[in-house]
């Protein structure tokens, strides 16, 4: 591989220090915060016997891949020539003539995150092993030659890890990734690497692990266990803690010293996380994490977050964990995401094995990101006291999003912290739809940084009707008139149905053809218009997908689609029947083409929006003045049972007002319309 390396950087033998000689004046932390190191190794391995520096704080130790989560070695590392790996003991075996290589996406070292965010200005790669190898560290910038910081020649020892210090003072890495090499010249092993300051953190995060679970009881008791293993090795064991809040009363789960348990009352995520978010106020906690029952997360993601926590300037920082799909291990869905109108993730399809796409990706998400940047609750770490609003009360869906706007944290990405999940294109139903409409909806009515005036907020309603009338989703579409509804309802509506059971239980009403089931084999296509000719295209869109032409259902094609191009409109213009089928578990529904089932929901759409547009400004008041309320840690105390509270009470000093009746004819509170539509 060719590398952009400067030969030319400056003075770069003077700024490498050798462990054992003098530390700098700087030096290490006196007194009892040295004792509060950074982590000791990633998940499972283990630190060499004799430290290269005593008082050097660890920042990030090599990451290794666990197989249950990802297997996919080279967002690792990438060795090439005669060598071999342990996964099991964490060692790379090689032999002379091997070539190993840490410019990936879980051991790369983002020094312009850690210089911009943290104030870093020295460094140090710590070795440890068996064997002659040549060392080489660049450090990549995004729009110059690359500076070669090290390359020397070193005798590895298993026991006693070898240091190399670098000053960043000469470069400024406002945008930098530091990597390192390993060029084999004898037999040997690589067992340890990590980098590593001598600055003194800035504080001592105690960090509480919120987790919510439903009924699922073996993916938490699992979570729970690889916690308690990874307790048992860390040297954060005393500033980590999991709170289990179980929203099913059903896992069982026993308190201990590392983790509680907490039954806690069904409000969805919304609920479970202010919980969550409470105990960790209760316990003292400085920090607080939510994340999912399954916590697909390695375990080392735990330390970076609470190493880079201590180290930040800004007391306000928080640590958004990134995506990636289960279904392909090395695809980012995102690394973070905005919000404005739609959720929008970003970077999505970053190839995490490609180092270009990755140092990409890594330079672009190091400046402070933009107000209506949000970190997704699969991995939210945050300041307890720059709390202002718990969460709204949204049952699921856009809670996150909600928590993010309303406050200014200064929200940072890490490479490698992440959390590996379904695709959210899988997930999707009617009920998802409904939940990310309505509460798209209210983050611009109820935030007046993200108001965006009534056509712009009445354009989303729309473009979730078109999105759902042209791939024939009438089940959808019946779901995101319930929507509408709801919101227009106003912020008491939520306040009072913070269960959401008697929604769910009309919306799963709803849901008989869109819904997953065994399809062994999908029905024949059948192919007459050419969606890929411009003019059919467009005849399509002009259209709205045949439901202006007469016979559609007699000509449109039938098309089988994969379910995670389920809403990509190119696949389906001028289809009057779709299959949409997942092929990793051989399940599908069918929708097909019914003019009748768009124009009747279509009607109710239009006549909802028409009083949508006519209450706007009152609807939006009501909305920014109930948000502060529906977010207060009474409105929580109430709804979560606490101090004796009923679960539906609002608190005395609330000022919402009761909601105005939506019009008769476009309710559903008595089910009749939904069993219509689903017909």
């Amino acid at each position: 591989m060719t590398f952009k390396a400067s030969r030319l950087a400056p003075k770069s033998k003077k700024r490498i220090r050798p462990a054992g000689s003098p530390a700098p004046k700087r030096g290490p932390v006196a007194g009892p915060r040295a004792a509060h190191t950074a982590p000791s190794g990633g998940s499972y391995a283990q630190q060499p016997a004799e430290p290269a520096l005593p008082n050097s704080q660890l920042l990030q130790p090599l990451s290794w891949p666990e197989p249950a989560l990802c297997s996919e070695q080279d967002l690792y590392f990438r060795a090439h020539g005669p060598s071999g790996v342990s996964l099991q003991a964490q060692k790379i075996h090689f032999s002379k003539g091997a070539h190993l290589q840490f410019n990936t996406y879980f051991n790369l070292f983002n020094v312009g995150k850690w210089y911009t965010h943290c104030g870093l200005k020295t460094i140090g790669l710590q070795l440890a092993g068996r064997g002659t190898v040549e060392l080489t560290v660049f450090l990549a910038f995004p729009d110059r030659s690359w500076g070669r910081l090290v390359n020397e020649v070193v005798d590895l020892s298993p026991d006693r890890a070898q240091r190399f210090e670098m000053d960043l003072t000469p470069y400024a890495p406002e945008q930098g990734i530091l990597f390192f090499e390993v060029k084999t010249l004898s037999d040997g092993l690589l067992n340890w690497a990590a980098w590593d300051t001598t600055q003194a953190p800035r504080r001592t995060p105690d960090l509480a692990l919120a987790v919510t679970t439903f009924r699922r009881e073996d993916a938490v008791a699992e979570t729970v266990e690889r916690f308690r293993a990874f307790m048992a090795k860390s040297k954060l064991r005393n500033h980590l803690h999991m709170i289990v809040v179980d929203n099913g009363r059903s896992a069982g789960i026993q308190s201990d010293s590392h983790v509680t348990a907490i039954d806690n009352e069904n409000l969805g995520g919304a609920g479970g996380f202010s919980r969550g978010l409470l105990a960790a106020r209760e316990r003292g906690h400085s920090h607080c994490l939510f994340t999912d029952d399954d916590a697909a997360t390695p375990m080392d993601a735990f330390e970076r977050t609470w190493t880079f926590l201590a180290y930040a300037r800004d007391p306000g920082t928080a640590v958004a964990g990134a995506m990636i799909s289960t279904r392909h291990a090395w695809a980012l869905w995102e690394n973070g995401a905005t919000f404005d109108g739609a959720c929008k993730p970003l970077y999505g399809g970053t190839d995490l094995r490609d180092q270009a796409q990755v140092f990409d990706m890594e330079f672009a998400s190091t400046p402070r990101n933009p107000h209506n940047f949000y970190g997704g609750w699969w991995y939210f770490a945050f300041p307890v006291d720059e709390v202002k609003h718990m969460p709204f009360p949204f049952f699921v869906r856009g809670d996150d999003v909600s928590f993010s706007l309303a406050h200014d944290f200064n929200i940072v990405t890490l490479p490698g912290v992440v959390s590996f999940q379904e695709s959210f294109t899988e997930k999707d139903s009617p009920l998802t739809w409904y939940l990310d409409l309505r509460s798209h909806l209210a983050h611009h009515l109820s935030l007046p940084s993200m108001d965006i005036g009534k056509r712009g907020t009445a354009r989303i309603a729309l473009w979730f009707w078109a999105r759902t009338l042209i791939p024939h989703h009438y089940e959808t579409m019946a779901a995101i008139n319930l929507a509408l509804e709801d919101v227009m309802r106003g912020p008491e509506f939520f306040a009072e149905n913070a269960d959401m059971a008697a929604r769910r239980g009309q919306i799963g009403a709803l849901r008989k053809i869109e819904a997953w089931q065994a399809m062994p084999e999908p029905p024949a296509e059948r192919r007459w218009l050419n969606p890929h000719r411009s003019w059919q295209r467009g005849l399509m869109k002009i259209t709205l997908n045949g439901h202006l032409l007469p016979f559609f259902s007699r000509f449109g094609n039938r098309v089988t689609v994969p379910a995670e191009k389920r809403w990509n409109p190119r696949e389906i213009w001028g289809a009057a029947q779709i299959t949409y089928r997942n092929e990793a578990n051989g399940q599908a529904y069918t929708v097909t083409h019914s003019k009748w089932r768009a124009l009747s929901e279509s009607l109710k759409t239009y006549r909802l929006m028409r009083q949508f547009w006519k209450d706007y400004d009152s609807l939006k008041d009501r909305w920014q003045k109930a948000y502060p309320e529906l977010t207060g840690t009474g409105f929580w105390q109430g709804a979560l049972k606490l101090d004796g509270a009923g679960a539906d009470t609002v608190p005395a000093n609330t000022d919402i007002k009761a909601a105005g009746p939506v019009p008769a004819s476009e309710t559903s509170d008595d089910g009749n319309r939904l069993t219509k539509a689903a017909e």
